[in-house]
């Protein structure tokens, strides 16, 4: 194991790692040509509705002509999939990983992609992907735990030997129990008490039922159709004691808000975000404001309600900012200037979401979908993988572009994972815009962000046409 390692045995153990360094393996055909089903599952998983890759009609009308693929798909066509992998004794990467295998370090975790996109995949395009091994660092210390960096590069052609694009990829290869985060026992010292159990009578029971079921319901009037919150016995407009209730529909705007620093209760976030919002029925609520930084809370940015489950029967409504519409239309480069901040967009990360991208991008990796191996290698739970996290990035970018802005490359970094039950807010600005190649580059740099910190921090560049 390595921390038996002498320094010299260390040295030799990363020069042996670092042998095949620019050595290239066998070329893998893609199991399959391009194809719309394919296609189709990723956009389902993923929530990507650019019809530019699923509708030909609307495809005809852009920029490629037909139905193209997403561009973050571009290493999911040669993914092997759930097959048994056939070892090449040609690929350097491979017998990098086996290495560390061998010498404890099984855990695994892409950090960094970059995609390099010379034209978008047609349906009927057959890739081959050629893997380079460009790099193996020394050991190092990680949160995870002590392990390895490995870096590829991955060469894309068609069956014509067109050149299509490029990926390099960085993974983490580390021994499980060695992070700078890892428990020694079972302290519970530092267990979080559960939040303050709501008030509750026999009026305003109806209210605590609907969120239990994941309803926002608000008191009516059955005489006058009075909306009021929070409940009363009677209605304030007619007297009557008749009283029912709609269930909204959660959607809702920040009417005020404060930020609530002092006194700290351990069972809250700080600092607090405390709204009141009015929701479209005219009513408004105090609530929190989740899944955001207190510097992007804006008086009338759109929210959207979830239900915050605090105890095992109770759930109470809580808003975190609404997804945005996608963008029909195409931004210009000239509608487009340095500073332009795009909304805000919450992702909640369900177990159903990790799991279906992973098997729409053909990574069949068991930390991603099986959650006993996700903790036998380290892990607290299965969490989402680089190519979702690509995808959703793409997505996110595109839905504010437009459909028929062109991906010129995209670059992400992996930090805190993405796990089940958490939600990722995406952010982003334009920070560049220039001529190159004789085409029109925006570029946004963008983030992700969950409850434990960044998940992908990107820059992804863009050519748009001008008016």
């Amino acid at each position: 194991m390595s921390d038996e390692m002498t320094d010299e045995q260390k040295e030799a153990f990363v020069a042996k790692l670092r042998r095949e360094v620019g050595t290239t393996g066998t070329p893998t055909v893609a199991r399959d040509p391009v194809n719309q089903p394919m296609i189709r599952h990723w956009c389902d998983a993923m929530e990507d509705a650019n019809p530019l890759y699923t509708e030909p009609d609307a495809a005809s009308q852009g920029p490629h002509g037909e139905v193209v693929a997403p561009p973050a798909m571009l290493n999911a066509w040669t993914m092997i999939g759930l097959v048994p992998r056939v070892n090449d004794p040609k690929d350097p990467a491979s017998g990098v990983y086996a290495m560390l295998d061998e010498a404890g370090y099984v855990g695994v975790v892409a950090t960094n992609s970059e995609h390099v996109y010379h034209r978008y995949l047609k349906l009927g395009d057959h890739l081959t992907g050629t893997v380079k091994l460009v790099d193996v660092s020394e050991e190092k210390q990680t949160a995870l735990g002590i392990g390895h960096f490995v870096t590829t590069e991955t060469e894309y052609l068609d069956q014509n030997g067109e050149h299509l694009g490029s990926m390099f990829f960085r993974i983490l290869k580390f021994r499980p129990g060695t992070g700078r985060t890892a428990s020694s026992g079972d302290d519970t010292s530092n267990e979080r008490p559960p939040r303050p159990r709501p008030s509750r009578n026999q009026d305003t029971d109806f209210f605590w039922q609907g969120s239990r079921v994941g309803e926002l319901r608000i008191q009516k009037c059955l005489n006058c159709g009075y909306l009021q919150h929070p409940p009363g016995t009677r209605c304030p407009a007619c007297g009557s004691t008749d009283m029912g209730y709609v269930v909204a529909s959660g959607k809702g705007t920040l009417y005020s808000y404060v930020v609530s620093h002092h006194p700290r209760v351990p069972s809250f976030d700080y600092p607090l975000n405390i709204g009141l919002v009015e929701l479209e029925e005219g009513v408004r609520l105090v609530t929190n404001i989740t899944d955001c930084d207190t510097d992007q809370l804006k008086v009338g940015m759109p929210l959207q309600a979830w239900h915050m489950q605090t105890h095992e029967d109770v759930s109470i409504p809580v808003f975190r900012p609404a997804r945005a519409p996608r963008n029909p239309s195409t931004l210009t480069f000239d509608e487009v200037s340095v500073g332009d901040e795009l909304p805000l967009c919450p992702i909640p990360l369900t177990p159903t979401l990790i799991v279906s991208t992973a098997i729409a991008s053909r990574d069949y990796q068991d930390v991603h979908h099986d959650r006993d191996m996700a903790l036998k290698k380290g892990s607290e739970d299965i969490f989402m993988n680089i190519l979702t996290s690509s995808g959703l990035s793409a997505r996110y970018i595109s839905d504010w572009a437009g459909p028929d802005a062109v991906f010129k490359n995209l670059k992400i970094r992996l930090g805190a994972p993405n796990y089940p039950y958490d939600c990722m807010t995406m952010s982003g600005s334009v920070t560049a815009k220039r001529e190159s190649d004789g085409e029109d580059i925006v570029e946004v740099s963008f983030r992700g962000q969950n409850s434990r910190g960044p998940h992908v921090t990107g820059t992804v560049e863009l050519a748009l046409a001008r008016k």
